[in-house]
């Protein structure tokens, strides 16, 4: 029995022992406080820098698409594009880029125009023709504004 009582005994110092005070639980959470504040400091320092950064790079990039305007009726007049980069302005030739709009409007126009200028004319060459030639020319106008649109063409002045 007197060996069960100095085990618990000597359980209970070791526990309270380990235990932190209540001035080290104080300063472990002033410790803690004081490092979030800094993260916190540090974060907003680190968004500032960041978008600061990214306005820098929007005034430059700003800049070289004014220096790219300028120069542009010359250059496309030639059918070249404008580029631009951090040494200045270069001019590259432009690249295909498939089927206009226009393109697409007056073949779909005009396959739809003959279908239905054979379903209703009686005279099925004849139907076709008309059709075919008033669907591509509708074809192409609205296909024509698209590419206005677009940006591939340019607007009427």
């Amino acid at each position: 029995m007197k060996n069960i009582l100095a085990v618990i005994a000597i359980g209970a110092t070791v526990l309270v022992s380990c235990g932190k005070s209540d001035k080290q639980v104080e300063l472990e959470k002033q410790q803690a406080i004081v490092k979030y504040r800094d993260s916190i400091r540090l974060d907003s320092f680190k968004r500032a820098e960041v978008e600061a950064e990214k306005r820098r790079v929007e005034e430059r990039h700003q800049a070289e698409l004014a220096a790219a305007r300028r120069s542009a009726s010359s250059s496309y007049s030639s059918g070249g594009t404008v580029t631009t980069s951090s040494a200045g302005v270069t001019t590259t030739p432009a690249k295909k880029k498939g089927w206009s709009d226009a393109a697409k409007g007056t073949a779909i126009g005009a396959g739809v125009g003959a279908l239905g200028g054979v379903l209703i004319d009686k005279n099925n060459a004849r139907g076709a023709i008309i059709g075919g030639l008033a669907g591509a020319g509708a074809g192409y106008a609205i296909g024509r504004a698209e590419d206005r649109k677009s940006g591939r063409v340019l607007k009427k002045q």
